[in-house]
């Protein structure tokens, strides 16, 4: 069965591909509409909330202006307004069409904010319509419910925001995101193993600390929508305050890095520790250090820290794809779900 999930995510190399291209001759577009903000105020929901997560790491560690996720409600239910002077707020819906995001971002606007919109939707989007400046991913349709190529995208435009932004970082490498992520799709490691080892499990936690962090999130987020797992993500430094009493015999980690960074050899610990107590630890990423001390691995892109996560999601998603079938589930519909989320 080859199910429009699977089908979504092979596209993804091209999606990146055309998105890169479109996104990072605008740099300077990002520069001049930020000019005068001192920091960064996102606002999504979901999926995008999760891309988000990414996007503040990468301005807070390479660009060096402080960035937060904001709470939509604030304007969309208590209606309160706030002094965004100097702030740059980015609004990041994957279809344009959400309405609380588009009414959050008018109302940062309406409170001095300088406003950027990340859509999937096109120039045309009532998000893009409301933005100074609109960065329109080029992931094309995306039928499947589960986000996969809308979220690898919404990385790479927020990867372009942060180059914007004045990141320390080597534009150059965003163009071996695309053939990193391709290799993935066709060799994403001891992905058999890894199904085998969650399928009748109740429940997971999966962990990642700093620039994947957003990943770890992305990946139990999958894993609930489309395998009705009790999926937790986690900063490994909270798993370690108390929640780590969760992960046993019947609740196993999936433990998330970059193969390069200050969080890798904290997560190697972890996996070490998880195993020595008798549970399963899965890898993603990492490199050999962390798939030898995990219980099976899935394998990670030979990226630098402030990419990895555009690659760590791709095994992720395949295990979400591959494990729903096992269960019986169809990934692409899963039940209760919608292409468009609208909140009251």
């Amino acid at each position: 069965m080859t199910t429009r999930m699977r089908g979504e995510i092979a596209e993804q190399p091209a999606a990146i591909r055309a998105t890169l291209e479109a996104l990072l001759p605008r740099t300077g577009e990002v520069e001049a509409v930020a000019r005068d903000t001192r920091h960064v105020l996102f606002v999504a929901r979901g999926t995008s909330d999760n891309a988000a997560v990414y996007g503040r790491y990468l301005i807070e560690a390479r660009a060096g202006r402080l960035a937060a996720l904001g709470a939509p409600s604030i304007a969309t239910t208590y209606r309160r307004r706030i002094d965004l002077d100097g702030v740059l707020a980015v609004g990041l819906s994957q279809s344009g069409r959400t309405e609380e995001i588009v009414e959050t971002l008018q109302w940062a606007r309406d409170c001095g904010a300088k406003t950027i919109a990340v859509t999937n939707g096109g120039e045309s989007s009532p998000l893009a319509q409301t933005a100074d400046l609109a960065l329109c991913t080029l992931a094309g349709e995306e039928k499947a419910v589960p986000a996969t190529k809308t979220y690898t995208t919404q990385l790479a435009a927020l990867a372009v925001l942060a180059i914007g932004l004045g990141a320390d970082v080597d534009p150059g490498d965003l163009r071996r995101v695309p053939d990193a992520v391709e290799k993935l799709i066709s060799d994403p490691g001891d992905l058999e193993a890894v199904v085998g080892g969650l399928a009748g499990k109740p429940g997971v936690v999966v962990s990642g600390r700093g620039m994947v962090f957003s990943t770890a999130l992305e990946l139990a987020l999958k894993l609930k929508e489309a395998c009705y797992l009790h999926a937790m993500g986690l900063s490994y430094a909270d798993l370690l305050h108390g929640p780590i009493a969760v992960v046993d015999e019947d609740t196993p980690a999936i433990l998330v890095a970059a193969g390069e960074g200050p969080t890798l050899a904290g997560t190697i610990s972890l996996a070490e520790r998880v195993t020595g107590a008798g549970a399963s630890a899965f890898g993603v990423g990492g490199g050999a250090g962390l798939a030898g001390a995990s219980t099976a691995a899935l394998n990670g892109p030979d990226l630098p820290e402030w990419l990895a996560p555009m690659g760590l999601i791709v095994p992720g998603q395949l295990l979400t794809e591959a494990l729903a079938r096992r269960l019986g589930i169809d990934p692409d519909s899963p039940r209760g779900l919608k292409k468009v989320t609208q909140t009251d």
